[in-house]
């Protein structure tokens, strides 16, 4: 049985996945539950970002699950997540966007290929699936932790920048590749040590330390 957390208790809960975040029942923005999940994250789109530019806390990738054109794809049986860009409309450069999501993923997968040192300056991305349920039609599905890129996935394949037509216009959108890491629960203390940028190995989920240390994917699968 899914779980279910109140929106009430938002600011206090832990991430576990597969659990839904209620939003408030009057519908309203400002009671969006990501936002009140992870205070200082926005509340719109699909890229939401606390802190800045490079110094980035963390990244929600937030996905309706339901785009036919721009298909996000999380196969719970390798723990691969395909995400899209936000350059879905003609008329744009590649990295041109108002919320600026396709430069986060340019400056991640840059960073991912640099040498190892490099992954500390990731920031964790949390990934959110649109769950309505009958008292908060903005409520989030927690899918998972993820780090850029997948195992045994060439460098060359996990960031591509593809082409799309729409209205006879010809433009490009990013076609990223993550791993949802082996991370069952993302403990509250950690979120607060991410926001405070001091960072405790106590908190920090195991996958995710091994990922930044050694570049090793633990995924998370399914049978």
């Amino acid at each position: 049985m899914t779980r279910v957390v109140p929106f009430e208790d938002l600011p206090t809960a832990d991430l576990i996945v597969d659990a839904v975040y209620e939003s408030s029942a009057d519908g309203r923005i400002g009671g969006e539950s990501i936002a009140n999940l992870l205070p200082g994250t926005g509340n719109m789109g699909g890229f939401r970002v606390s802190g800045r530019a490079e110094n980035r806390n963390w990244v929600v990738l937030f996905t309706t699950g339901k785009d036919p054109d721009w298909p996000d794809v999380l196969d719970a049986r390798s723990g691969k997540f395909i995400y899209f860009g936000d350059n879905k409309t003609p008329g744009r450069e590649l990295h041109d966007t108002n919320k600026g999501g396709n430069n986060i993923l340019r400056f991640t997968f840059d960073q991912l290929h640099l040498p190892h040192k490099s992954r500390e300056d990731i920031a964790p991305f949390f990934v959110f699936e649109k769950s309505p349920t009958a008292t908060g039609k903005r409520s989030v599905k927690f899918k998972g932790l993820a780090a850029p890129g997948y195992p045994g996935l060439a460098e060359t394949e996990d960031l591509i920048a593809i082409w799309k037509t729409k209205d006879e216009q010809r433009f490009q959108n990013y076609r990223a590749v993550f791993t949802i890491l082996d991370v069952s629960v993302v403990p509250r203390r950690w979120l607060e040590d991410l926001r405070s940028n001091e960072i405790s190995m106590a908190n920090t989920p195991d996958a995710w330390a091994r990922w930044v240390r050694d570049g090793d994917y633990l995924p998370l699968t399914a049978k």
